[in-house]
C-alpha cells in the first residue's frame, strides 16, 4: 500500500473510534442533541430505533467498528461509506450553529461542523482513493487497472 493511505487512514479513523467510545460510554450527554435526527430518520427507516439513547449508542458502536477497519486498511472503501453514513446525521444533530443565541457558543458550533465536514472531505477521498489510485502509471509505461497491468498505447 503506498504511504499516503497508511499513515491518513488510521489518523482519520482516531476520531471515530475515540468520539464512537466516548458515545458508547457515556451516551446521554448526546441524547439531547440526537433527538433533532431520531425522530426523522426513524420515521423514514423505520428498522432503526427510535430511542435517541439506543441510537447513540448504535451510532457509536458504528463508528468504533468502521473505524477500525479504516485504521487498519481492511475494508478501507465500505468503512469511509459507512463512516459518511454516521457522520452525517451525527455533524447534524450535533452542531447546529444556527440555533445557538449566544455567538461564542455559536462560533464554536460553527468551527466543529467545519471539522466534520473536513472529516467528511477525508472519507470522500478514503472511499475514492483505490478507484483513482488504481489508473496511476506504472514505472514501466503501463497502465495499472486494478491488480491487472495493461500495456500503455505508448509508441
Amino acid at each position: 500500500m503506498p504511504i499516503a493511505p497508511a499513515v491518513a487512514r488510521p489518523l482519520l479513523a482516531s476520531m471515530f473510534v475515540t468520539g464512537g467510545l466516548d458515545a458508547l460510554r457515556h451516551p446521554d450527554s448526546k441524547v439531547k442533541m440526537a433527538d433533532a435526527v431520531v425522530a426523522p430518520l426513524t420515521a423514514r427507516f423505520p428498522a432503526l430505533p427510535n430511542d435517541p439513547r439506543t441510537f447513540v449508542r448504535i451510532n457509536g458502536a458504528v463508528q468504533v467498528g468502521a473505524g477500525t477497519l479504516l485504521a487498519r486498511g481492511t475494508a478501507p472503501r465500505i468503512a469511509s461509506l459507512v463512516l459518511i453514513a454516521s457522520l452525517l446525521p451525527t455533524t447534524y444533530a450535533g452542531h447546529r450553529f444556527w440555533e445557538e443565541a449566544d455567538e461564542g457558543r455559536r462560533a464554536g458550533q460553527r468551527i466543529h461542523l467545519l471539522k466534520n465536514l473536513g472529516l467528511l472531505g477525508g472519507l470522500v477521498l478514503s472511499a475514492a482513493w483505490p478507484r483513482t489510485h488504481h489508473h496511476a502509471r506504472a514505472p514501466q509505461g503501463r497502465l495499472r487497472t486494478g491488480s491487472a497491468v495493461h500495456a500503455s498505447a505508448v509508441a
